[in-house]
């Protein structure tokens, strides 16, 4: 078990408010303390006897010894002990265990066993003048303490014991989510590796089959961690690795390019925590409209990092797709930051021209790709407005729809 410590698990509001219906119910003082002797939350209906003793410098410093003092007692034991404390009042102290091991310890008690005798009350006004406190006022409280028998006692710590160790076993659970909450996040940040991966390399350089053997074991591992998010991001990331792998020069259906970009966003909404919001209009008849593979991808990717990512919230992305005569018509939209006219006419001088210059490579290489394949009437156009995001049109033929068409390099 990972290493916590009981500062780390434990939920002093609700341990608050057990400790006060525990001590109402039984009429004891009750303290959590850690490893080190230090109190975890504020004293629970101490009598007014210990108020007046730890009033005091040397009463507080010797109160604190004998606190610490026994509980470590009971830690090293791993059983409830009772001690008489430095004024004769009888405590208890029981370790606070949760699967063998020990967080800390409950102090429980300021009782009377047996009801105080003259000697007792003697011994009672030596310590008042010890501790610079009122003679009869303290040994006034020294008799309002009350008499317990020592059953009860331990029967009050036992039950308060167990309480105890539920609160701090529910927040070891606690937090063994988030760790693997941060884990997931961790996990999520292989969706990077898609930015710097050249589908060349990947080809090259890696066995296909090992790598998606490896992320359906990663995808297993996650389902039986209990950790669903985790296991459906490697399985959507396991799938944009098998389509990034195909042929270039392979047309798919604009179905297939949807269902790919489907598994694009959901990794990207991970990342964001959902802060992205998408709307995927593409209707069924256009769906079997043949395109190039990986056209939409760099696309959607500029939409986000160029255009969402500079916006602070509120983050929207529609993909459309729509005929008009016989042209299929793709739109990526986001709300985003849009950019100024300067770069907006030097961006569509290029997909108009080829010329000109431009920092970004998605656009561009998606343009070049659809005009050699069906010529300059066809590719992107960009509209902008600084502040007022930005809509990507890309222009296609609607007529490839026939599955046995292979297109030829112009």
């Amino acid at each position: 078990m990972t290493d916590y410590k009981l500062t780390d698990v434990i939920d002093k509001i609700k341990l608050r408010e057990m400790l006060a219906k525990f001590t109402e119910a039984t009429d004891l003082a009750a303290i959590p303390c850690d490893l080190t002797g230090k109190n975890i939350t504020d004293p629970t209906n101490f009598t007014r006897h210990c108020h007046m003793v730890r009033s005091t410098e040397m009463g507080k410093k010797l109160c604190y010894a004998s606190d610490e003092e026994h509980g470590r007692a009971s830690m090293e034991q791993g059983k409830p002990i009772i001690f008489p404390c430095h004024c004769g009042l009888m405590d208890l102290a029981a370790p606070i265990v949760v699967e063998g091991k020990c967080y800390g310890y409950i102090l429980c008690g300021q009782v009377f066993l047996e009801p105080p005798e003259a000697e007792n009350i003697r011994q009672a006004r030596v310590r008042a003048e010890k501790f610079g406190l009122d003679v009869n006022d303290y040994v006034q409280s020294f008799l309002e303490v009350k008499v317990f028998t020592k059953q009860r006692l331990i029967s009050a710590t036992e039950m308060l014991n167990i309480f105890s160790n539920y609160i701090v076993e529910l927040g070891i659970n606690n937090l063994m989510q988030q760790r693997l909450l941060e884990e997931e996040r961790l996990r999520l940040q292989l969706e990077n590796t898609l930015h710097a991966m050249e589908l060349k390399v990947l080809q090259s350089q890696l066995n296909p089959h090992f790598l998606f053997n490896t992320l359906n074991t990663a995808a297993r591992l996650s389902y039986l961690e209990n950790a669903k998010r985790t296991e459906e991001i490697i399985y959507s990331l396991a799938s944009l690795l098998r389509y990034s792998l195909r042929n270039l020069e392979q047309f798919v259906s604009l179905k297939e390019e949807i269902t790919y970009i489907q598994h694009y966003l959901h990794i990207q909404k991970a990342r964001y925590q959902d802060q992205l919001k998408t709307t995927i209009d593409v209707p069924e008849k256009l769906q079997d409209i043949l395109i190039p593979v990986m056209t939409l991808q760099p696309l959607v990717e500029n939409a986000i990092i160029h255009g969402l990512e500079q916006k602070e919230d509120n983050w929207e992305l529609i993909i459309k797709a729509y005929e008009e005569q016989e042209m299929l018509i793709i739109e990526i939209i986001d709300n985003g930051v849009g950019m100024d006219s300067k770069t907006l006419n030097e961006l569509n001088n290029f997909t108009r021209k080829g010329k000109g210059h431009i920092t970004g490579i998605g656009i561009p290489n998606v343009d070049i790709r659809i005009k050699r394949y069906f010529g300059s009437e066809y590719g992107i156009e960009v509209d902008s407005k600084l502040g007022n995001g930005t809509v990507t049109r890309l222009t296609l033929p609607k007529s490839y729809m026939e599955s046995t068409f292979y297109p030829i390099n112009q």
